[in-house]
């Protein structure tokens, strides 16, 4: 019986694809699961289940539910600034030599960013959680918070250097002036918020900031 010529050569499955797929649908999970059951409720298995993947899949990549669901929020995070035009690798608040525009543009950024649903409940979940879970909240501040404020401080020194705010003002408690208000009044709903708000907080923070 002749040979048969083989036939063409199936393509191999791309795993890089398939392994992106499969990250993406865990974060997904993750923070759907958090904003609807809350951090505790919120399980490994649970994740696996809604992404359609194995436990062990997650487990390849993350060692806890805390490490998925803090991942997931930093992509969002980067997703939104693809979105917007920006390089998450390259985030920085803008200096156009105007710090009071400045301040008031990246707060109003936020603002929109604590009012957007799929921001609003996973990150209220994990905040809330890590008011009682010491270790989660030491997470949460390292790997999400402290690097946004670090843009503040960033920003501060630069107005500092042109001579815009008093030498001796600490960038790091004078950005608080601003920021915790406005995490206070989102954390515990005390009044809505608003992009007239967060300018207030800026002009209110910088009378007490410029050269006396």
């Amino acid at each position: 019986m002749p040979d048969q010529e083989p036939g063409p050569a199936r393509p191999r499955p791309d795993t890089t694809r398939r392994s992106e797929r499969s990250r993406r649908a865990i974060y997904d999970a993750a923070l759907a699961l958090v904003s609807e059951v809350g951090y505790p409720r919120t399980t490994v298995e649970g994740i696996a289940a809604r992404a359609g993947v194995g436990k062990q899949t997650i487990y390849r990549w993350w060692s806890s539910k805390a490490d998925v669901l803090m991942e997931a929020f930093l992509d969002l995070g980067e997703q939104a600034a693809r979105a917007a035009g920006q390089d998450p690798a390259a985030q920085a608040i803008p200096d156009t030599g105007d710090l009071a525009a400045d301040l008031k543009a990246v707060l109003r950024a936020t603002v929109d960013e604590l009012r957007d649903p799929r921001f609003e409940a996973p990150s209220r979940a994990l905040a809330a959680e890590g008011l009682v879970n010491e270790q989660l909240g030491r997470e949460f501040v390292a790997k999400l918070l402290d690097p946004s404020l670090q843009l503040y401080v960033d920003r501060l020194r630069a107005a500092q250097d042109a001579g815009q705010i008093r030498p001796d003002v600490d960038p790091r408690i004078a950005l608080e002036l601003f920021v915790s208000p406005l995490a206070q009044r989102w954390l515990q709903r005390t009044a809505p918020l608003s992009h007239a708000y967060t300018d207030t907080l800026v002009e209110y923070a910088l009378h007490g900031l410029v050269p006396r």
